[in-house]
């Protein structure tokens, strides 16, 4: 279950705010990357990361030298964020120019993952999400290569959804102005893939790669509380 804390609970536009696992879950799904917050010694940090949401948990990966992954065998207080541009929103009024997104903030405490059947899980389940069906189009990572990635998690118990959609808010005063407004929808595309082995067919996933495609695709896998 979702914990609607003080940290996971809007204060400003509350309205906004999504709560239900479902709506979250989708976000993180969709989202190709997410941003990774913590603190140093009083200072702060961030660092972009990919991600794979497994049932109830969030996973990052990275290096066994970095920092943050150094930190976490302890358990780490981390933020992580993730946010999907949907749209440009144009106003007759500078003050009320926006943008219509979907986001997900989580809060918790990260843990290096030593269950091995679940990291390599993780790392077949990271390549999926760049493209379904990659895993078995690639070769393994060497022994060597495993060793070297750590993976955190995160579970989804204190997090939230925040969401706009919609034309902007204009003052009744302003609507016979002669500025234009209105929305310019953002949307993710592909370009023409570049082949650098010229022998091999590009994958039929790669030429109809889209976000929503990026996902895995799998049903979540036996996890305390993963839900299929």
């Amino acid at each position: 279950m979702t914990d609607t804390t003080t940290r996971a609970v809007a204060t400003r536009m509350p309205e906004r705010m999504h709560a239900d696992r479902e709506t979250i879950d989708a976000i993180l799904d969709e989202a190709l990357f997410c941003h990774l917050s913590y603190v140093v010694d009083g200072e702060p940090r961030l660092i972009p990361t990919m991600h794979v949401r497994i049932g109830d948990a969030l996973y990052l990966h990275g290096s066994t030298g970095s920092r943050p992954l150094r930190m976490a065998r302890e358990g780490l207080p981390v933020c992580v964020a993730v946010t999907i541009a949907d749209g440009l929103v144009f106003s007759k009024a500078q003050f009320h120019h926006s943008m219509n997104y979907r986001s997900v903030i989580a809060h918790g405490i990260a843990r290096v993952v030593t269950d091995e059947t679940l990291k390599q899980e993780f790392l077949s389940r990271l390549v999926d999400r760049i493209a379904t069906g990659r895993t078995n189009d690639c070769r393994p990572p060497t022994r060597k290569e495993y060793a070297s990635t750590t993976l955190l998690e995160l579970p989804l118990t204190e997090v939230a959804a925040k969401i706009r959609n919609g034309p902007p808010s204009e003052e009744p005063e302003d609507e016979n102005l002669p500025y234009w407004n209105g929305i310019l929808p953002l949307h993710t595309v592909a370009g023409e893939p570049i082949s650098l082995e010229p022998k091999v067919p590009i994958p039929s996933y790669v030429k109809s790669w889209s976000p929503a495609q990026a996902g895995d695709g799998r049903p979540d896998v036996g996890r305390s509380g993963a839900r299929s």
